[in-house]
């Protein structure tokens, strides 16, 4: 299938590593040309000296994006190198476990400036490059929007929301032809959840169990498999999907837990 992707200019947030890495690869692998946002330099510059190593055109920008200007600043930089923007994919977000109880206010929004401010600024400021351009938009959430998981109100809220903007963005972007979807992963092994295991008394018995509750082959999501399905809802063969949330977790969220 060919995704139509070639030359088109990607901007992904947390793209260095993760789920974003495996979008910025196989963005590179089509043809698009993906410029990363992401606040790890090592990692960014490593990925980049990688992709440009294999002839890949792409950009790395340094940057934390919580804050607006950061947001503004990164889409005015990739409209300066290459002139055009035709994918927004909003990707940053960690768990950071924000509850009732072992939360605050004040903890309860920053929480929500880590995982939900910056998809509203980073739309916000590429959206005249994607009128241009037509592009889309896409949100990466999360599967505790839709079945809760307790402890973590910050990061669900965020997920929640995301999950929302997506139809609302979706419905008021209608008239310029921009598209905008979600993903929404389950159990996928990235650093961030390896290193969220690692905080339980025993880390390979908590994956254990983790992954024996997963319905479609009792193993966890790989981030090239959420890459997928992004990579092909960004894509011309997607052409009239819009406000959708497309789950890629192997049946965890939906199934009867009887199968497992």
């Amino acid at each position: 299938m060919d995704l139509q992707l070639k030359d088109k200019v990607v901007l992904i947030t947390g793209g260095a590593k993760g789920i974003g890495e495996a979008i910025t690869r196989g963005c590179a692998r089509e043809g698009a040309i993906p410029v990363f946002i992401d606040k790890d330099i090592e990692a960014g510059k490593r990925l980049e000296s990688e992709l440009r190593n294999a002839s890949a055109i792409c950009g790395f920008i340094c940057a934390d994006i919580l804050p607006a200007e950061s947001c503004r600043a990164g889409v005015e930089q990739t409209l300066e190198e290459f002139g055009r923007l035709d994918v927004l994919i909003n990707n940053v977000g960690a768990n950071d476990n924000v509850g009732l109880e072992n939360g605050s206010p004040e903890k309860f929004v920053s929480s929500l400036r880590l995982n939900l401010f910056h998809y509203y600024n980073m739309a916000h400021f590429a959206l005249p490059a994607l009128k241009k351009s037509q592009g889309c938009i896409l949100n990466i959430a999360s599967k505790v929007a839709v079945t809760g998981q307790g402890g973590t109100s910050g990061y669900t809220s965020a997920k929640g929301a995301i999950l929302s903007l997506t139809r609302d963005w979706a419905a008021e972007l209608l008239p310029c032809g921009i598209r905008v979807n979600a993903v929404i992963p389950a159990e996928v092994i990235t650093p961030l959840y390896k290193q969220w295991v690692g905080t339980f008394p025993n880390p390979e018995e908590k994956l254990a169990h983790i992954v024996s509750k997963i319905p479609l082959g009792k193993r966890m999501t790989q981030p090239h498999e959420i890459a997928a399905m992004v990579l092909f809802l960004i894509s011309s063969q997607a052409s009239h999907i819009t406000g959708q949330h497309v789950f890629v977790d192997g049946g965890y969220t939906h199934l009867d837990r009887a199968l497992t």
